[in-house]
């Protein structure tokens, strides 16, 4: 790599989920039916494109007024033969069929083929851009919600659900926008074309035509009510089976492990099989509408023939008229068959754009206050006054928490499992908001400053680490915007990390993997605290960064621990109490309240909550056979 300054920053990424302490993982749905209403403000996405739209409208009309004149053009040419023949089977002197009459007939039927051939194709290329343009804005819209949802969504929600209607369901509206919207202008100017023809030719035999209509309406409504609710459960079940996947493919190596290979196939065939159940009936209700149509466009053809062959005897109508008005009668069953297989289809699209609008309008994080501050300098002062919170106002987790925390100290969070030890750090970063009391830092309410500056205070070493599909200088680099090659390189250093990464066959230039499986797991711990230390926080966060890695890895990491905590506040939340021994206070958590406070030897000589949590790791307590 170059180490000439080059900028590192990586696009804004939203965050995938807690690391724990969160509410239970769920996916509730509810099963909206407010078609008109979506559909409206569906809409509103073609607006900007209203004269795109007009001119596909005008191109339609052109390609239709010469598809729809072709019939009876043609019919002039039929007459002229089968009135040649019949004069010349008469015997008539000098008859004959003009050949010359028809052959330029042929060449303008020709040519009007061709021209609506032309304004076919420049319509399906105006609406392709209108649907790339819209469905590039919805995308948009979906990229910035993620970006301003807050942490309770994520942890209530599947990756796969997410997944499906960011991409399923966005690409289900889209090839709608592309192909089906397209046919239905065409199928409503091509259905008034053939009507107005029909009504030169045989205003008898346009009614009878007309008198099939509330057939096609009847069956039309009754199919596409039906579906709706079919394809609302496909595109729920096709999320569902995304998240069991994506899961299952995640933890395959568990899943092996405990050999849950069978209760894993077994999850996905159940999902696969509603899948394939809301699937089936969907599908095969709304393709039980083309039988139908068809149908009774026969019902409407037998009825013309009929009538047609008494009126071209008694000399009413030209043959080659009625020739023509079947040829209409067929292309006025044709849009409105067109249109009720559209209309199935748009019951798919508008359940889709439900389930894209019920995440668009998903509570936000509460915007900044617009005299929010900026903590330019900050020193690394918090405070808890009176905080209490729970993630739902019938639970409440933290009751009156009370923390003074000096700059630079080091605050150890020791307890059971689901103390809310992960939740006082979400609180602190504002992933999720405290229900009554105060949190401070340097002073100023949390709430009053902004939030991006807020989360730049801090800096996240985590037990479980987080690295994207790319280099490993791009990786570090993350911690800050802008950060040149010698700044990512210095940091790796303090990280103890320079060496392994030099010893790679691409050195700072080595692509990770999707889930970074080319390094090994202390090595990833040690890029994020490079990250970090990159980043220069005032104020640290850790989650046990020690505990899945070797002693030789544990000890590199330990000494870059130390390097990045020098004078900074720093938050430690421990699992091997042996490693917060020096830590100037110690928080014991228990059930979301602080039960003891202290240094390690203050609160061992207690011989209280803490003093049992301690020993329990080296000794066995009556603690430890109760957690048991």
């Amino acid at each position: 790599m170059s180490k000439d300054r080059k900028s590192y920053s990586q696009p804004r990424r939203g965050h995938g989920g807690g690391p724990g302490g969160g509410p239970p993982m769920g996916r509730p749905m509810e099963r909206a039916k407010d078609f008109k209403g979506t559909f409206k403000r569906l809409l509103k996405y073609l607006v900007p494109f209203k004269f795109l739209l007009l001119l596909v409208i005008i191109m339609a009309i052109l390609s239709n007024i010469f598809t729809v004149a072709s019939p009876k053009i043609m019919g002039k040419a039929i007459t002229a033969l089968y009135e040649g023949s019949v004069m010349k089977l008469k015997g008539v002197d000098g008859a004959g069929i003009d050949f010359e009459y028809i052959g330029r007939i042929l060449l303008i039927l020709g040519i009007l083929y061709v021209m609506s051939s032309i304004f076919t194709y420049i319509q399906q290329v105006i609406m392709a851009t209108i649907a790339q343009k819209t469905v590039y804005v919805m995308r948009k819209d979906i990229d910035d919600k993620l970006s301003r949802l807050p942490l309770k969504f994520f942890d209530t929600h599947t990756h796969g659900e997410i997944l499906s209607r960011v991409t399923n369901d966005v690409d289900n509206i889209s090839n709608t926008l592309h192909q089906s919207v397209t046919q239905l202008i065409t199928a409503v100017i091509t259905f008034i074309g053939v009507i107005i023809m029909m009504l030169t030719i045989s205003p008898i035999l346009t009614l009878i035509t007309i008198i099939t209509l509330p057939l096609y309406a009847i069956v039309t409504k009754k199919i596409a009510f039906k579906s709706q609710g079919y394809f609302m459960q496909q595109q729920e079940a096709l999320g569902e089976l995304n998240g069991h996947v994506e899961e299952m493919y995640t933890g395959h190596q568990i899943i092996k492990a405990f050999g849950q290979e069978k209760n894993s196939i077994e999850g996905f065939n159940n999902i696969n099989n509603r899948l394939y159940d809301a699937g089936w009936r969907a599908q095969f209700i709304s393709g039980i509408i083309m039988p139908l149509m068809g149908f009774i466009g026969n019902i409407s053809y037998v009825l013309i023939s009929v009538v047609g062959s008494i009126f071209v005897t008694r000399g009413t109508i030209d043959i080659g008229n009625i020739q023509a008005f079947i040829q209409y009668s067929r292309q006025f069953s044709q849009p409105i068959t067109q249109t009720a297989n559209i209309a199935n289809i748009i019951q798919s699209t508008i359940a889709s754009a439900e389930r894209v609008f019920e995440f668009l309008d998903e509570g936000e994080e509460i915007p900044d206050r617009e005299d929010a501050k900026v903590i330019k300098s900050p020193k690394g002062e918090v405070r808890f006054k009176n905080v209490e919170f729970g993630y739902t106002e019938d639970d409440i987790l933290i009751e009156d928490m009370n923390i003074d925390v000096e700059p630079g100290q080091t605050i150890a969070i020791v307890g059971p499992t689901g103390a809310g030890k992960t939740t006082l750090v979400n609180l602190l970063m504002r992933f999720y908001e405290i229900g009554d009391g105060q949190i401070t830092i340097d002073g100023i309410d949390i709430r009053n400053i902004k939030r991006g500056n807020l989360r730049s205070i801090f800096g996240m070493v985590l037990q479980d680490t987080w690295l994207f599909n790319g280099t490993i200088a791009d990786n570090i680099a993350y911690g800050r915007e802008g950060a040149s090659f010698e700044e990512v390189v210095e940091a790796a250093r303090a990280a103890h990390a320079d060496h392994f990464i030099r010893t790679l066959p691409d050195g700072y230039n080595t692509i990770l993997d999707e889930e970074a499986s080319n390094i090994s797991q202390g090595q990833k711990q040690l890029l994020t605290i490079a990250r970090a230390i990159l980043a220069d926080p005032a104020i640290l966060i850790f989650d046990e960064a020690t505990s899945s890695v070797d002693t030789r890895t544990e000890i590199y990491i330990q000494r870059a621990l130390e390097k990045l905590m020098e004078g900074r506040t720093s938050f430690v939340i421990a699992h091997r109490l042996s490693t917060i021994r020096d830590a100037d206070l110690i928080l014991a958590m228990n059930n979301g309240a602080i039960i003891e406070v202290g240094t390690h030897n203050e609160l061992l000589a207690k011989e209280g909550f803490y003093a049992d949590l301690y020993n329990s790791q080296f000794i066995g307590t009556k603690w430890e056979s109760e957690v048991i």
